[in-house]
């Protein structure tokens, strides 16, 4: 007998949905471990019992905030590499993505707080995205080489460095960088980081 593959119907996808959401908010706001399952219910507005119909337990949930969040906001940045053969087009990419970081404040601070307490989700997050990425990633500056628009190197390391220096954009501006930063201000941020990714700090005039 031919089996037909059950599909999540709109309302379970939409249920889903609003309990991640939920969860993201909950887990940036007062921790993992703060967190109860009641709260997640309450937050979502649905019983208690439907939260583990959709996930096996409340790990479940903080991993697949992690990971989906990352995909979503890597894939993005790799589709606009693309464009990035120049100076001007780097740094707007750079603060197309940083102006985006706001956007996704949430779901960075569950990354960045919680992966350091939970190796599995630092294990997932590398298998599932940064391995991914860094293959992509690799695979384009591979062809910005062979076209002549970057010198020869090798390009995992510039891979590494372009992705690390992706990371620690979006870190500062949950650590470092002023809650109220001006448009002006992330701009130059995003061309300083264009700049030294392009051409490093070393003033070759004194070389």
């Amino acid at each position: 007998m031919l089996r037909i593959a059950h599909r999540p119907s709109p309302s379970e996808t939409e249920t889903r949905t609003r309990i991640l959401q939920a969860a993201q908010q909950l887990f940036a706001r007062q921790g993992y471990d703060a967190t109860t399952t009641r709260d997640l219910a309450r937050a979502a507005g649905v019983a208690e019992g439907t939260l583990f119909r959709h996930f096996d337990h409340k790990k479940s949930i903080l991993v697949e905030i992690a990971t989906q969040g990352w995909v979503e906001i890597l894939t993005d940045l790799l589709m606009e590499l693309s464009e990035m053969a120049s100076y001007r087009a780097i740094s707007q990419v750079m603060h197309k993505r940083m102006s985006n970081l706001k956007q996704n404040a949430d779901m960075m601070r569950v990354c960045f707080m919680e992966a350091q307490f939970h190796p599995e989700l630092r294990d997932r997050i590398q298998v599932e995205v940064i391995a991914k990425m860094m293959d992509v990633t690799e695979a384009f500056f591979q062809t910005a080489i062979d076209r002549g628009i970057y010198r020869p190197m090798n390009p995992r390391i510039i891979a590494r460095v372009f992705l690390g220096m992706f990371a620690i954009a979006g870190f500062s501006e949950l650590t470092i960088m002023e809650p109220n930063i001006s448009p002006r201000e992330l701009q130059e941020m995003a061309e300083g980081i264009a700049d030294i990714f392009l051409n490093g700090v070393l003033d070759k005039t004194n070389t």
